[in-house]
């Protein structure tokens, strides 16, 4: 639970569709924390906190390093549902010596925020949550690498509804990727390449059987996975299609495959296979990502709070509690082979 002397934490775009539902999963999880919701439209800020409840909105002026808002206001911590291309806000929660959660940078674009946080490393915890939705690929993973002694390859495919790219920060998101950086780096054969076109491509099969050709997507997954594990082949492949809700009739639903092959304990050789599946789609994990890095950054779970430092949500957050929480928002998770 949170202090009553905590201060607000300030979410930009959480008027949108996947921040106002995260906003909702952190009052979930923590009912007296504060939680202000800033955008350009304050009057759809507003409607958000009301419904909140034990919130406010303010209007958030990117293009300002103060970001526009009244002096003297503290927070205890920043998260970012937009792509910030002046990083105000990222020195925003430098200059106050606060956490600062970025989701809608691509890895093609860290540099700049990596710059930043070396120019005052004792500043800010900085989490670099650009990997697919907010860590619910890379943590499962390695909930699941468990079984394994040692790890050879992790591939992992991603089935996202065509109607289910989210709003227009998350389509325009997409776009700029899409023209921005053609090619998406994965590790194959112990060498980190960079790929696209018929090359990026992979085939896989979802929980149903069906087949779909995956485009290597350039996150933060494969380095996070790679740094943690002894695996000499990591990729995360995407396609923007039917999901396994809509083909059976109903509404859009998300799908992420899991497939690693390695050294059981046992010493046999062994290749794995899971699903992870949520039948309202992408937000809803979104949102459960965003929520448990906001209160593990804080120290409200898992934790004291972070200590200045650049961080990437395995880093941070226990596998394992994620997979909880996700189960409890309604991610279906199940072993394949």
């Amino acid at each position: 639970m949170s202090s009553p002397t905590q201060k607000s934490v300030l979410i930009i775009g959480g008027s949108g569709v996947v921040g106002s539902l995260a906003a909702q999963t952190l009052r979930r999880f923590h009912p007296e924390l504060p939680i202000t919701i800033g955008g350009r439209d304050v009057a759809r800020a507003e409607a958000v906190a009301q419904k909140l409840g034990h919130a406010d909105a303010v209007r958030v002026d990117l293009s300002r390093v103060d970001l526009g808002l009244p002096e003297g206001r503290g927070y205890s911590a920043v998260v970012l549902f937009v792509k910030d291309h002046t990083l105000n806000a990222l020195r925003f929660a430098q200059a106050r010596g606060i956490p600062h959660l970025g989701i809608s940078t691509g890895l093609f674009e860290v540099a700049p925020e990596v710059a930043y946080y070396m120019n005052a490393p004792q500043r800010s915890a900085v989490l670099l949550g650009t990997s697919w939705l907010v860590g619910a690929a890379t943590l499962p993973a390695l909930h699941f690498a468990r079984e394994f002694k040692t790890l050879d390859s992790i591939a992992m495919g991603v089935v996202l509804d065509e109607q289910d790219v989210g709003g227009p920060a998350a389509s325009a998101d997409l776009e700029r990727a899409a023209s921005a950086a053609p090619n998406a780096l994965i590790l194959e054969d112990g060498k980190w390449r960079w790929v696209g076109g018929a090359a990026g491509e992979r085939r896989f099969r979802d929980g149903d059987g069906n087949e779909h050709v995956g485009q290597a997507y350039s996150l933060t997954d494969p380095v996070s996975l790679a740094a943690e594990t002894k695996a000499r082949a990591i990729r995360l492949d995407a396609v923007v299609g039917l999901s396994a809700g809509r083909r059976k009739g109903g509404a859009f639903s998300v799908e992420t495959l899991f497939e690693l092959e390695g050294t059981l304990h046992d010493g046999t050789q062994a290749r794995v296979r899971y699903e992870m599946s949520h039948a309202q789609g992408q937000a809803p994990i979104t949102a459960v990502g965003v929520a448990v890095s906001v209160e593990r950054l804080l120290g409200l779970a898992g934790g004291a709070p972070v200590a200045p430092g650049l961080y990437l949500p395995n880093v941070l957050i226990e596998p394992a509690y994620l997979m909880r929480r996700l189960e409890e928002a309604g991610v279906r998770t199940r072993r394949l082979s």
